[in-house]
């Protein structure tokens, strides 16, 4: 196991204890002194935990090396628990909503709201640090599992904050003003927390489906990639390019044009050359390299890529079929 590997399982781990303890103090506190908005967060960190474990699960298997059964590898395991993870956080939102809209409609007396602010604020301070560190390892590894976890807690960093704050209000109302009803502010609170957590399920699920249907990489690591095939002086053009990305390997596929009497080796060594750079640039890369011999005249296809110089660049281009 490299050392890469287990530093994404210990800090997946971390996660895992962080917000089982978080699960436990919430629903005691939130209990205790009757907030809907610290059993929503309770929830939230719940379905948190539900996420982290899935990650832990997703970066020791995606890690797996390719097999017979699975020539491409296990990559797309992550993105494949980022869209279980975001399912999942839709289902917690609604349910705080409901829960929410239940108590704004009831007369409910909340106490020792000073407890509830002590939990909120201790909250932020653990997930701020645990998905800093989870943001850290997810980036260097480009694990998305390890990414969208550390998405998940810098979210409870904020609504934990929204809810503390609302909680604040709430403990100097009561003691600044004993007879005014401002309880009404805690489930609003918690409606806040629900629709910030639907807006992060929602970017977490177009970027698994994204992934999970083979959608190109980002427009400037495609640059970087032509960029890197031009500085090739033996390659007279390329074309045909075509990326993916299953979790953290990127698929690149393309076909180079090179001189009809160059040798075999020699242009086994430029494809070698090609895979080495492209793979400095973008480690965990899977390259298919396809070549072919340039007779100086481009098809349509080719005409993009054509590193020829100008005055050996052909006048007439065949139609591609």
């Amino acid at each position: 196991m490299t050392n890469l590997q287990q530093r994404k399982e210990r800090v997946a781990m971390l996660s895992i204890a962080s917000n089982s303890s978080l699960v436990v103090f919430k629903v005691i506190v939130g209990v205790v002194i009757g907030s809907v908005s610290i059993i929503s967060e309770a929830i939230h960190s719940g379905m948190d935990l539900l996420a982290s474990i899935i990650a832990m699960f997703s970066v020791k298997t995606s890690s797996v090396p390719a097999d017979d059964l699975h020539p491409f590898g296990h990559g797309k395991i992550e993105n494949i628990s980022g869209f279980v993870e975001a399912v999942l956080i839709f289902v917690a939102a609604f349910w705080i909503i409901f829960e929410a809209l239940k108590k704004l409609s009831s007369s409910q007396v909340m106490e020792y709201a000073g407890w509830g602010v002590v939990v909120m604020l201790f909250s932020s301070v653990v997930n701020y640090i645990v998905s800093r560190k989870l943001f850290q390892v997810g980036k260097e590894a480009d694990s998305i599992a390890l990414q969208a976890d550390a998405c998940h807690l810098r979210t409870d960093v904020y609504t934990s904050a929204g809810v503390m704050a609302g909680l604040g209000i709430i403990w100097t109302g009561h003691k600044l003003f004993p007879a005014s009803d401002i309880n009404w502010i805690d489930p609003v609170a918690a409606l806040f927390v629900a629709v910030l957590i639907l807006r992060a399920a929602y970017n977490l699920i177009a970027q698994s489906i994204l992934d999970l249907i083979d959608v190109k990489l980002p427009p400037e690591e495609e640059d970087c990639i032509r960029n890197i095939i031009s500085h090739q002086p033996a390659i007279n053009g390329f074309h045909q390019l075509r990326t993916r990305k299953a979790g953290n390997v990127r698929f690149v596929e393309f076909h180079i044009k090179v001189d009809p009497q160059m040798s075999v080796l020699d242009s086994h060594n430029i494809t070698k050359g090609l895979e080495q750079n492209i793979g400095q640039k973008f480690p965990e890369s899977a390259i298919t390299i396809h070549i072919e011999p340039c007779d100086g005249e481009c098809e349509d296809i080719c005409a993009a890529g054509c590193l020829l110089p100008e005055e050996k660049k052909p006048r007439v281009l065949k139609n591609s079929l």
